[in-house]
């Protein structure tokens, strides 16, 4: 097992050895797919929450799309 790996996040990786190239992600029981939308305040706090957890950022059930969704319509001005 490598040194960097006993870190819990990227970010302790790259200051504890100042690079991420041997950092892996790890998939736990936590490590959940998330349905909020690209660009959502919900998505980017999953995104956050992933990273430092140390989980990959992306799950492969996500979702992928906006169908399904409404949204606010503004009246241009």
């Amino acid at each position: 097992m490598k040194e960097s790996t006993q870190c819990k996040n990227v970010f302790q990786a790259i200051l504890r050895y100042g690079h991420d190239e041997d950092f892996v992600p790890q998939v736990d029981e936590q490590f959940s797919p998330t349905d909020a939308p690209a660009g959502s305040a919900e998505k980017i706090e999953v995104l956050r929450k992933r990273v430092e957890l140390g989980q990959p950022l992306w799950h492969n059930t996500d979702r992928i799309d906006y169908s399904g969704l409404t949204g606010a319509i503004r009246p241009r001005e």
